[in-house]
Order: structure tokens, then C-alpha cells, then sequence
């Protein structure tokens, strides 16, 4: 088929590819723009999309907005038969949605409709959900309400962080992808309408909610950590070396144990403890360091009970 593709990170590329070898006609290949970089931010960074696209010698496009008439017209002019979406983030507009034969097809990485949005993988872990998956679904107007055509499930382990389960998802959607492409083509995709009950919503990961707070449970803690891991990180600070230092909390486990919540218990390397129950904190980073385990870690900075807050 004549597909137009539409994704930016790293998550998105495994199905352009997966397409591509497929023996799909990649007419057109949508992604943000490049992105100023470096330290002052003098240069421009191209999304891994627009990298991967030119790689298989595909047209790229990355207009800032699909609002606008000319881009609408330039979307239909390509005459595809479907597109792919894949965690692009512009909106599609109703004459994006209808500007291609079959539609518009998105990958999305939950179990709809439970975390619809913008960070349904961190979301899930968040929750301590030990079930999600990848959802072919085809779209429309609404943010994830479209029917689904096509469900793999992933489990989700009890200390996966949320970085294991992106590259889990990438791969599985990948191949869900063309699956449902090769449906399409045949006539035998068959499309689910998403029940009301049970949606939820995966909002923005905002900065204000990524410091540790030791005052909860401690399984809530440990899932709070592996959610955001590797990026953007939860943290808290640390006095390293007499100095309270902001240090990155890069994997962990719930134990039990108990103490005034924040303190470390000695006797238990890097265990906080929580509200109720405590967390082992296995993987941390420093600002401006690399991320080392927590024995390694310890080496360079032993903790007393007071010196996580």
C-alpha cells in the first residue's frame, strides 16, 4: 500500500522500518521538526524518524502545524492509501484524518481505553498496573477514542522500569503494525468500537511530580521510581560528602522495613525507608555523573540515617 508515516522518537522508528521491509510504499514521512541542541543550543537535532527516514531514502516532512490549509492540501496531494501514526505528537485535524483513503492508524502503547494520552507507559507502571499492551486502533476526532483493530498484551514485572518496557512495546508494536497494514490491505481488519467504562487518562509527566516523596507507601514509591526511569528520572537529594546533592533514582525494589520515612536503615545498603515498607534503591546517577549501582555508588558516597530527603 502508499502509506504516509507520522512519528518522531525512537519508539516510532522499529514500525517505519518493519513497514519498509514489508514491502510498503513509504510515500512521505511526517516528524517534528529538528530540534535546537548542544550546549548552546546552537545546532539543530533531527528526530530519529527524520534520521531513520532518510536512511530508506524516504521524502521527509516536518511541518510545525497540520492546521493550515496548504499542509492539508500538500497531505492529499500524496494520494495514500492509509497512514501510520506512531507517537508524532501534532494533532491531526478532521481533513488530515479523511486526507488518505482508509484513514488514519495509530499505534498506541496501553490497553484502551486505560491510559489514553500523551505517557501511557509511565502511567502504567505508575499505577502498579501488571498488564498493558500495544492497541492498532484507527482514529478520530477524540484523544485515543478511535475503534481498535488490532491488541497484543505485555506484562509488565515487578521491578521493569519504564525504559524495558518502551523497547518491549516498540518491538511488539512493530510487528502489530504489519499485521494490521496486511489486514487492511485484504479487506479482513475488523475494528472494535472502545467501551466509555474504564478510561483513563495518561497525562504529561510535569517536573513538579517527579521528586520522591518518601511519606508514601513504599510500593507506590518503587513504582514512582521505575516509572520515570530512565527518563526524566525521579530523584531526591542526597548529603554527599556534607553537601545535599539532587541525585537521580534509576531503579529500585519495594522491601519491607521500617523507619522514619526518608531515613536509610542501616544495615541495608541504600534502603529508605517509606510512609509504610521501604525501597531499595539499586541504580542512581548524580547530576553530571553516569548511572551506577548502588554498590558502586556507595563507594564514593557512604549514607548515614539522615541523608536522604
Amino acid at each position: 500500500m502508499r502509506i504516509i508515516f507520522m512519528g518522531t522518537p525512537d519508539f516510532s522508528v522499529p514500525t517505519l522500518r518493519a513497514l519498509h521491509d514489508a514491502g510498503h510504499d513509504i510515500v512521505a514521512c511526517y516528524t517534528q521538526p529538528p530540534r535546537p541542541a548542544g550546549r548552546r543550543g546552537l545546532t539543530l537535532k533531527k528526530s530519529p524518524v527524520h534520521d531513520a527516514a532518510e536512511a530508506l531514502g524516504i521524502e521527509v516532512r516536518t511541518p510545525k502545524t497540520l492546521k493550515d490549509a496548504e499542509q492539508q492540501a500538500a497531505f492529499a496531494a500524496l494520494e495514500a492509501d492509509v497512514a501510520v501514526v506512531v507517537a508524532y505528537g501534532l494533532l491531526l485535524p478532521k481533513p488530515i484524518l479523511d486526507g488518505t483513503r482508509l484513514g488514519c492508524f495509530n499505534g498506541h502503547a496501553s490497553l484502551l481505553p486505560r491510559w489514553r494520552g500523551a505517557a501511557p507507559i509511565q502511567r502504567a507502571i505508575m499505577a502498579g498496573d501488571r498488564q498493558t499492551g500495544m492497541m492498532i486502533m484507527k482514529m478520530d476526532e477524540g484523544l485515543d477514542t478511535g475503534p481498535v483493530a488490532m491488541t497484543e498484551q505485555v506484562a509488565i514485572g515487578p521491578d521493569m522500569i519504564a525504559g524495558e518496557l518502551h523497547d518491549a512495546l516498540s518491538t511488539v508494536g512493530a510487528d502489530l503494525m504489519v499485521s494490521a497494514m496486511a489486514a487492511l490491505e485484504n479487506g479482513s481488519l475488523d475494528l472494535v468500537p472502545q467501551p466509555d467504562e474504564g478510561a483513563t487518562y495518561a497525562a504529561k509527566i510535569a517536573k513538579a511530580e517527579t521528586r520522591v516523596d518518601w511519606t508514601s507507601d513504599g510500593a507506590d514509591v518503587h513504582n514512582h521510581i521505575r516509572g520515570l526511569a530512565p527518563f526524566p528520572g525521579a530523584w531526591c537529594e542526597m548529603r554527599l560528602g556534607g553537601t545535599w546533592e539532587r541525585v537521580k533514582l534509576l531503579a529500585s525494589t519495594s522491601v519491607s522495613g521500617t523507619g522514619a520515612p526518608g531515613s536509610v536503615i542501616i544495615g541495608a545498603p541504600i534502603t529508605v525507608a517509606c510512609g509504610t515498607g521501604a525501597v531499595r534503591l539499586t541504580r542512581l546517577q548524580k547530576a553530571g555523573g553516569k548511572p551506577l549501582d548502588a554498590e558502586t555508588f556507595l563507594r564514593g558516597n557512604p549514607l548515614g540515617a539522615g541523608d536522604v530527603r
